[in-house]
């Protein structure tokens, strides 16, 4: 009944906005973060806790360890599922007014979503770190695949990742952004994350519609906000509500 219930709220609602985390590309075979699986939970190879490993002070200091952590873990060739598909899906037909991930991976891109507001950046680009320059993102990818630190084609300098580290603040105008298409959302729909990321997890709070809906694997300190809870695989709700709505 209540995927039936799902359905209905996105046929009355309009102004529909996904936030999503690390559970959305597990099943595109991505390690999430916290889970008992999680790269927090199962990396014990460098000596050091992968959360210190994805600090700026880390990188920093020591980068060839952060980018064989970077070449193992996030040098994936993993495809859309299908929670990525149905959200496209949403989006073509006018629900969907923009997707809100936490993921670094541009899997709702590579799925064919338009409107993705990244609020932890991108693995897919990089710049230098001295000089600020965007580099090559194919060079840069072609150096960290044989085990290389990448460097700066202009000035020489480390090149980093467009990803927000652990001690780095969000990009500009990307909260803002967030914040404003949760406020004028009339639906929200929360999916494979624990909101246990801040400032990330506190945007939700920003949601003044009616319907708030949570899909994901373990509790999450918003569900007694949401009209409905579901614990079951992202992907198999999705595709169990889009069959509803075609």
């Amino acid at each position: 009944m209540s995927i039936e219930q799902f359905a209905d709220m996105i046929r009355q609602s309009n102004r529909i906005v996904f936030f999503g985390g690390a559970g959305v590309s597990t099943e595109s075979g991505m390690k999430d973060y916290r889970s008992k699986d999680g790269l927090y939970h199962t990396v014990k190879d460098y000596g050091v806790p992968p959360e210190t490993i994805l600090s700026i002070d880390f990188f920093k200091a020591h980068p060839d360890i952060f980018y064989d952590f970077y070449r193992k873990y996030f040098m994936v060739d993993a495809q859309p599922n299908k929670a990525h598909e149905a959200l496209v899906k949403l989006e073509q037909k006018g629900k969907l007014k923009s997707v809100i991930t936490q993921n670094i991976d541009g899997l709702h891109q590579k799925a064919g979503s338009k409107n993705v507001i990244e609020l932890h950046g991108t693995a897919k680009r990089f710049y230098c770190y001295a000089c600020n320059k965007m580099l090559d993102a194919a060079q840069v990818l072609q150096q960290i695949k044989k085990g290389e630190v990448p460097k700066c084609s202009f000035c020489g300098g480390l090149a980093k990742p467009k990803v927000v580290l652990y001690g780095e603040m969000l990009y500009d105008g990307v909260a803002e952004a967030a914040i404003d298409n949760i406020e004028n959302a009339d639906m929200l729909i929360i999916g494979g994350t624990s909101l246990a990321v801040y400032p990330a997890a506190s945007f939700v709070q920003y949601f003044k519609g009616k319907y708030i809906v949570v899909v994901n694997r373990d509790a999450t300190n918003f569900d007694n906000h949401a009209g409905l809870v579901f614990r079951d695989s992202i992907g198999a709700v999705f595709n169990d509500v889009m069959r509803r709505l075609e």
